[in-house]
């Protein structure tokens, strides 16, 4: 199978589209790209805008965004429809809009795709653009090709390479969560985790510590 981005894939071809939705952390999804550039591979990281676990608009955020745009992969907006009112597509669509210009901002690029952050079933095989923009779900993307993903950390859905879609020479998105790949191999999902909840508290407390004198007093003391 032949790697391509979402603007060339074609469903009739064997081609795939490696994708990765960055949930939890932009340090595991920095690490992966470099993986993959060692592999001489490429993909695409969609980016939570609105997230209460990490901060792309931070100095460490945007340098691990910019990070992977370096490796010559490419970025897209992971878009909460949940955060709106989803049945109220002119607001869904401007709200769309708004998010993918403050990353296009930041990234000085243009955004032209968008994935759904744990999409409602109405947007799974939905037959549209959103703010201009072409989706993860779209048909040709979801219907056309066979899908797969790692959600809550394994192949629930059965291996990529078993699908009989797949076999038959069949175009397939390929999705993928950075976080469960950051790690070692004997490590299971909630160890990851675990250590991800670990280096946010580390993190944090140093943070707090180089912004508060009387933290960073106490720390020393």
């Amino acid at each position: 199978m032949k790697l391509k981005f979402f603007k060339n894939a074609d469903p009739a071809r064997k081609h795939m589209i490696l994708r990765h939705d960055v949930d939890m952390t932009l340090a595991s999804a920095a690490n992966m790209a470099e993986a993959e550039a060692d592999l001489g591979v490429t993909s695409i990281y969609f980016v939570l805008i609105r997230s209460d676990l990490y901060n792309p608009f931070s100095q460490v955020g945007t340098k691990h965004l910019k990070h992977i745009l370096s490796l010559g992969h490419e970025i897209g907006l992971h878009f909460d429809a949940s955060l709106y009112a989803q049945n109220n597509r002119d607001e869904l669509d401007n709200h769309c809009a708004l998010e993918a210009s403050l990353l296009e901002n930041l990234l000085e690029q243009s955004i032209g795709v968008v994935s759904f952050h744990r999409p409602a079933k109405v947007f799974q095989g939905w037959d549209a653009t959103i703010s201009g923009r072409l989706h993860t779900y779209h048909p040709r993307f979801f219907n056309e090709m066979a899908y797969c993903s790692d959600s809550r950390g394994g192949w629930f859905h059965g291996h990529p390479l078993e699908l009989g879609a797949v076999k038959n020479g069949q175009a397939l998105q390929l999705l993928t969560h950075p976080i469960w790949w950051d790690g070692t191999p004997e490590e299971t999902a909630l160890q990851r985790l675990d250590r991800l909840v670990g280096n946010q508290h580390a993190s944090f407390k140093d943070d707090l510590a180089a912004n508060c004198q009387p933290y960073a007093d106490a720390r020393s003391g």
